[in-house]
């Protein structure tokens, strides 16, 4: 009798890990076998006072951020508050934890918050789409990938149409550039911080805008947005996972006089979600973080890397147009 519960207890234990380590990459899946996948998600109404992101981590536990002004890209700014309470869900209604100014319950996909002297905000769930999405490729660009091959990169995966994160370099190779990607993070409920979808785009080689599910959170430099290691972004402007994301980035190189001395450092702009979150924003040291492009900083074009991080990241409908 001992030896078959010791074994009930393993198998208990390696079921629960199994769970925890579940990963989504199929929206449709989440969506049939996941009932958090469903709450998870941005809540608004137009003309409302109030945005609302509801983060799922697992287990029908979640965590809502309460936006003063609206959603970020809505009239969200970094100045404005934003309260965080954790919630739980039971017999399909999501019931968050009261603060001394604010409450809030999830029933039949509506979001109501309650706060002390401001009355009820009723937002339902909305879904937003990046407005850069499937951004068509201006004449002069070149296209590093369009679903039909990996031609244009070394080390290139490609699955049902999707450029794989594998950490492939260009092989092209560029300097003073504007370029448009998609990428679409998996949906970890139970993974945190930099476990949960992460990868990276590298412009010149080595400065790196991070990929990760950040959905929600601070908007720190280690996160989606963010110039790793150099800059955080103005405004967290993450959509949830499974939802395709776009970076559309303008990227300057770094210049040199005649003697090959550098006088100025690489600008990029970037915009996430059709979001500008670092405008001109110098780069002033070299970050060579796992990327090609590493010793020293010469006077030559250099290729674009999509980070391996060993997350099941995806990319699409990538190219890039040389400034003259």
């Amino acid at each position: 009798m001992k030896s078959l519960l010791i074994a009930f207890s393993i198998s208990a234990l390696i079921l629960t890990a199994a769970d925890k380590s579940k990963t989504w990459t199929d929206p449709a899946l989440a969506l049939k076998e996941d009932t958090d996948f469903s709450i998870q998600g941005e809540y608004h109404r137009e003309g409302a006072a109030l945005g609302a992101q509801i983060v799922a981590l697992g287990d029908g536990k979640f965590d809502l951020y309460v936006l003063e002004g609206g959603l970020p890209g809505l009239g969200w700014k970094k100045k404005d508050s934003r309260i965080k309470i954790s919630g739980n869900l039971e017999k399909g209604i999501v019931t968050f934890a009261k603060t001394k100014e604010i409450s809030a319950l999830l029933k039949d996909k509506t979001l109501t918050i309650q706060q002390d002297g401001k009355g009820t905000t009723k937002l339902p769930r909305i879904a937003r789409k990046s407005p850069t999405l499937g951004a068509k490729a201006p004449k002069g660009s070149t296209i590093l990938f369009d679903g039909t091959s990996v031609e244009h990169w070394q080390n290139g995966q490609m699955k049902n149409g999707l450029l794989q994160a594998t950490g492939t370099t260009s092989k092209p190779k560029f300097k003073d550039y504007k370029l448009h990607l998609e990428f679409r993070t998996p949906y970890k409920p139970f993974a945190r911080g930099q476990g949960r979808g992460n990868s990276g785009v590298y412009f010149g080689g080595r400065w790196e805008t991070q990929v990760l599910d950040s959905f929600a959170l601070d908007g720190k430099m280690n996160e989606c947005g963010g110039i790793y290691s150099i800059s955080e972004p103005d405004v967290n402007a993450c959509l949830p996972p499974l939802v395709w994301q776009t970076y559309d980035v303008d990227f300057t190189a770094a210049k040199f006089d005649k003697d090959g001395t550098r006088k100025a450092w690489p600008r990029m702009t970037v915009k996430l979600n059709g979001v500008t979150i670092h405008n001109d924003r110098e780069l002033p040291k070299d970050n060579t973080t796992a990327a090609p492009g590493n010793g020293a900083l010469k006077d030559e074009p250099l290729p674009v890397f999509l980070q391996n991080h060993g997350n099941p990241v995806v990319f699409r409908n990538i190219w890039v147009l040389p400034k003259k």
